[in-house]
């Protein structure tokens, strides 16, 4: 446990001298091992040094870490927040993609002079602070000219020192490596391009979403298209900031650039790295890293952290916590179409040592989703959540606050519900269908029935989308963890089809679509059709006739759906 910012990461490999500045030069070579340095200074000083020097510090809910992202509506100016970008290369300052304000290093001035180089090295280190000074407000001009008037602000080893007065200037950072390879500080006051209309037109066109000239079909799916193209990036739809820095990660990926993007806005209080060290993903990585509390239902994880010593105040739980994500590319016919991250790694670092815990499961324990649940329905929750991007609920002590809970935690954990396992989703079903058919409460919800309505929606969506999900494991011949027949499959499509049609009162245009698309896919199965489908019925065993019987009543129940798909559009 740490008792003072400034004790933080003293035994993870660096050659500290004092709280900002080092015993010896850095030697910092690879985009992997700035990386490692960024983390290190940027969790001190963003992070911990607040967190310590602000009673009223607000922690990152677990929750927030799980995608879908959700933007919040509150800005806290007194926190830090900046981006940069990193490249695995030197900079060629006419050829970049950007605009920024050039760094000299003084290696590659100096190591090109013959002879005495003094000087030069002087007119380097003006020019490096007169660039700096000039993108700082004034106020800060005299501190920062009696701090580092004689410094080269170019060498990493001044980058913890330059920190609180980098975090005091707008727009980006630039890191790169010199003509020798070393990592120094390129650049500041970078703009991150991003040409937003065209990215999203693009994207939606190749995923479906969008046609040429079709504006209804646009403006029905561009804010699901722009949604899902930045949580690809890690980010909701939010500030300008993250939106270009984004945008300007995917276009760097396109380049085949070796680089790191990094973001720390003033309303998630986390740093977002977007990295891409190979060619051969089709999306960068994604990470974030947060201070979080751990819920005290979690007692084993808790002694372990304890124990390790890794919490940076252990009253409070609180934790540095790190999320690795796996993109997912957009797949129409899968009913959990709108996932485009999901948790890979959860790593908690130490405050200290900045050694890794890699085996607790710290925002994805069901138990704490299903305790929410329970709290949320019971009006015992006292969280914040936001209600359709545009209204902050601070508890639920009234049945329309509860309800408005509802919808958000439906929303957030809706891909979650529809893919766990049978018992969580029993048990979720328990606690809603109590709730929401409770005789008790029908004067109540009829009093907000469009507030229910949206709820009941919402819930019937889950309910639908999770028979689907079914079918889905099932055109893959896989049934409940196990191997299935053709016969099996056909068996269970058809009774689960049968019990999906009456549900359909709730129309849901895009599980429909899915309906068919899956049912089409195991009624087009080359086996299937070769073996029994073409052949005629005394030329088939009695297993394969009943294969052959099943197949019709597939058949039926598909043009069924296709019917009822055309007349709702009709």
């Amino acid at each position: 446990m740490l008792t003072r910012w400034e004790d933080s990461f003293r035994e993870c490999g660096l050659p500290w001298k004092d709280d900002v500045s080092f015993d010896e030069p850095l030697s910092v070579t690879s985009l992997d091992q700035l990386r490692d340095f960024l983390d290190v200074v940027h969790i001190r000083h963003c992070l911990l040094r607040p967190f310590f020097e602000q009673q009223d510090y607000p922690l990152i809910d677990s929750r927030e870490l799980l995608p879908s992202f959700e933007g919040d509506l509150i800005e806290y100016k007194n926190l830090p927040g900046f981006c940069m970008v990193a490249f695995g290369r030197p900079m060629n300052y006419f050829q970049e993609i950007f605009q920024y304000d050039k760094l000299h290093s003084l290696l590659d001035v100096t190591g090109k002079a013959e002879g005495q180089a003094c000087p030069l090295e002087n007119n380097i280190i003006v020019q490096n602070t007169t660039t700096l000074q000039n993108r700082l407000p004034k106020s800060l001009h005299d501190e920062f000219r009696s701090r580092f008037g004689k410094t080269d602000v170019s060498q990493l080893e001044y980058y913890p020192a330059l920190m609180p007065l980098l975090l005091e200037m707008d727009r980006g950072q630039v890191m790169a490596q010199d003509s020798f390879g070393f990592y120094h500080l390129a650049g500041v006051y970078a703009s991150f391009p991003s040409d937003l209309d065209s990215e999203i037109k693009r994207f939606g066109l190749h995923i479906g979403k969008f046609a040429v000239g079709d504006n209804e079909l646009y403006e029905r799916n561009r804010l699901f298209v722009y949604q899902f193209l930045m949580e690809l990036y890690g980010f909701p739809i939010v500030s300008e900031r993250r939106t270009s820095s984004a945008l300007f990660a995917r276009r760097l990926h396109k380049l085949g650039e070796h680089f790191m993007v990094r973001v720390l806005g003033q309303t998630d209080r986390t740093i977002t790295t977007i990295k891409n060290g190979s060619n051969l993903r089709h999306y960068p990585t994604v990470d974030k890293i947060a201070l979080v509390p751990v819920e005290p239902e979690q007692t084993d994880a808790i002694a372990d952290l304890a124990q390790g010593g890794y919490f940076v105040d252990e009253k409070r739980r609180v934790i540095i916590l790190k999320v690795t994500y796996r993109q997912h590319k957009f797949n129409a016919d899968n009913v959990r179409q709108e996932r485009a991250l999901s948790v890979e790694r959860q790593e908690v670092i130490h405050p200290v040592t900045g050694q890794t815990l890699t085996h607790l499961n710290i925002i994805k324990d069901t138990s704490n989703m299903f305790l929410r649940l329970n709290d949320i329905v019971r009006g015992e929750y006292s969280g914040r959540i936001i209600y359709k991007r545009n209204e902050i609920i601070e508890n639920t002590d009234t049945d329309e606050k509860r309800l408005k809970f509802l919808y958000a935690w439906l929303s957030k954990h809706q891909r979650r519900i529809i893919g766990y396992s049978d018992e969580f989703y029993a048990n979720v079903v328990k606690v809603l269908d109590n709730y929401l058919l409770s005789p008790d409460r029908y004067e109540v919800f009829g009093s907000m029935h469009e507030l229910y309505q949206e709820v009941w929606s919402k819930y019937s969506y889950i309910q639908q989308a999770r028979k689907v999900r079914y079918l889905e494991d099932i055109q893959d011949r896989i049934y409940k963890g196990e191997r299935i027949s053709y016969g099996t499959m056909l068996r269970e499509a058809v009774e689960l089809l049968r019990n999906l049609k009456f549900e359909i009162v709730s129309y849901f245009d895009q599980l429909v679509a899915s309906v068919i698309a899956t049912g089409e896919s195991m009624l087009n199965d080359r086996y299937l059709v070769r073996n029994y489908i073409e052949k005629r019925d005394e030329e088939l065993t009695e297993y394969g006739r009943d294969i052959k019987r099943l197949y019709g009543k597939l058949v039926a129940l598909i043009d069924e759906f296709r019917a009822i798909r055309r007349s709702r559009r009709e």
